[in-house]
């Protein structure tokens, strides 16, 4: 006869190893689930693809994934929710196009570089793309968010070398801006009147408009020596959290008198 255990009060327990077994079962379950969501998400994708935003129903869906309707909603809660996980699986493909050099040669090539697999991506994948940046909600998914951490680190490195124009969440909204802007209009033109320069004079006039052509520190002004001793001060640990916070003020208004 198997062996039980016993709690404390006496009462008898699970028989031994049928926790363990449980738990196994549980993870077996968490697996499958998460299988089926990609499966679901890839029959979305592929739908989304071949026939745009409308293909995208709850039936079509199920279908192409061979399950049935109920199991979306099971899945997903709506059709919202489905469209959202097609989202976050769209911003984490793009992350992997992404390569980071922590150290570039040169910042001002490193951002050109940056900017360009950013348009590729959205060039190869136009109805993901659009799905993806057609409603400013879309960017609250944790892939979007590592994202434009990525681009806030390449942002850092440019100021924290002088060559940043203007305020570094600025230059975000720049750089993403143009990029986004480049690849929706270059969708939206017919294909005999598109014009690659189009996506070549977006690229230099955003990097016209984010960085200089000298470092700011070489510079007589302090607006550009303020930018780079701000992107180098959560570095420093001499200064205690109280005065980084007051030399922050000062470079604040230093950085924008310029």
């Amino acid at each position: 006869m198997p062996s039980r255990s016993h709690s404390r009060d006496g009462t008898a327990g699970v028989p031994a190893g049928a926790t363990s077994g449980v738990a196994s079962e549980s993870d077996s379950a968490s697996a499958s689930r998460e299988r089926t969501r990609q499966r679901v998400v890839e029959a979305a994708i592929d739908l989304l693809t071949r026939g745009g935003r409308d293909a995208v129903t709850t039936r079509a869906v199920a279908d192409a994934a061979g399950l049935q309707p109920p199991a979306i909603y099971r899945l997903f809660g709506d059709k919202e929710g489905l469209l959202d996980a097609v989202v976050e699986y769209g911003f984490g493909a793009f992350i992997a196009t992404k390569h980071i050099d922590p150290d570039p040669p040169d910042l001002i090539e490193d951002l050109r570089a940056g900017w360009d697999v950013a348009v590729e991506f959205g060039l190869a994948n136009p109805a993901l793309f659009t799905l993806m940046y057609a409603e400013p909600t879309r960017t609250a998914s944790p892939a979007f968010k590592a994202g434009m951490e990525m681009l806030m680190g390449r942002i850092r490195r440019l100021a924290a070398g002088g060559w940043l124009r203007v305020d570094e969440e600025l230059a975000a909204q720049i750089i993403h801006a143009t990029a986004r802007g480049a690849v929706l209009t270059w969708l939206s033109v017919p294909e005999d009147r598109r014009d690659p320069a189009l996506l070549s004079t977006l690229r230099e006039s955003m990097v016209a408009a984010v960085t200089r052509q000298q470092p700011a520190v070489r510079d007589a002004g302090p607006a550009g020596a303020a930018r780079a001793l701000r992107a180098r001060l959560p570095e420093q640990t001499i200064l205690s959290s109280a005065e980084r916070h007051l030399l922050r003020e000062w470079l604040n208004r230093l950085a924008a008198d310029g």
